[in-house]
C-alpha cells in the first residue's frame, strides 16, 4: 500500500533509549516531519456537513436566539391559576359569570390532578426508581466486565509481543555473534592470502628465499 509505514522498532530488546540525546534526537525528528507534511486535501471531505442545530427543539432554538439578541427572560405566567371576577362593565352578564365558573370548574380539574399525580408517585414512584438504579448497576456491572475482559486482551497482546520480541531477540543475538565470527573468520583468511601473496611475490622476485626454507626444514 502506498505511503505505508512499516514499524520495525523492538522496545522490549532494543538499547539505548535512555542515553543522552537520543529523546531530543527523536523530538526534533518529530518537528521535522510536521515541519515537512503540508495536507493537499480535505480529509473530511467524504463527511456529511456538520449540522450542530440537528439536536435542537423550537424551544430551545427560540432561547438561543433570546440570548444572542440579549433579551430578557419572560417571566411564568400565573394567569392560568387565577380566579378573576367578570370586568366591572359585565358584573350583571349572566354569560360572563359562567365563564368564571367554567374557569374555577378547570382550575379545580386541575388541582384534582395534581393530587392524583402526586398519589400516583408516592404509591409507584419508589419502586420505578429501584428499578432503575438496579437497571444501571447492572449496565455499569456488563460495562465493567467487558472492560476487564478488552484490558485482559490487551494484556495478552502485550505479553505476546513481549514473548515475540523477546524470541527474536536471543535469535538476533546468536545471529549477530555468528556474523561477527563470520566476519572475524573472513578478516583472518584476508590476511592470510595477503601474507601468501606477499610470500609468492617475494618467491618470485628472489627464488633462493625456497631453497634456502626448504633447506632450513631439512636441516631441522
Amino acid at each position: 500500500m502506498a505511503g505505508e509505514v512499516i514499524v520495525d522498532a523492538l522496545p522490549y530488546i532494543d538499547q539505548g533509549y535512555d542515553e543522552p540525546g537520543v529523546r531530543e534526537g527523536a523530538f526534533a525528528m518529530v518537528e521535522e516531519e510536521c515541519r515537512r507534511y503540508r495536507p493537499t486535501k480535505n480529509y473530511l471531505e467524504h463527511l456529511p456537513p456538520l449540522n450542530i442545530s440537528s439536536f435542537e427543539t423550537p424551544i430551545m432554538h427560540n432561547e438561543f436566539e433570546r440570548l444572542q439578541n440579549r433579551l430578557p427572560m419572560e417571566t411564568l405566567s400565573m394567569k392560568r391559576y387565577e380566579l378573576p371576577p367578570p370586568p366591572s362593565g359585565k358584573l350583571n352578564e349572566v354569560g360572563a359569570w359562567l365563564e368564571c365558573v367554567d374557569n374555577s370548574k378547570a382550575q379545580l380539574e386541575h388541582q384534582a390532578v395534581r393530587i392524583l399525580n402526586l398519589q400516583l408517585m408516592l404509591e409507584y414512584c419508589c419502586p420505578a426508581w429501584q428499578r432503575y438504579l438496579q437497571t444501571l448497576n447492572s449496565l455499569e456491572k456488563t460495562a465493567s466486565k467487558k472492560l476487564a475482559e478488552i484490558r485482559q486482551l490487551l494484556q495478552e497482546v502485550n505479553w505476546q509481543r513481549k514473548s515475540l520480541q523477546t524470541k527474536g531477540g536471543d535469535q538476533l543475538k546468536g545471529l549477530e555473534a555468528k556474523w561477527v565470527a563470520l566476519v572475524s573468520h573472513n578478516y583472518e583468511i584476508e590476511q592470510a592470502c595477503c601474507m601468501a601473496e606477499d610470500y609468492i611475490a617475494q618467491v618470485k622476485q628472489n627464488p633462493q628465499i625456497l631453497f634456502y626454507q626448504q633447506s632450513q626444514k631439512s636441516s631441522a
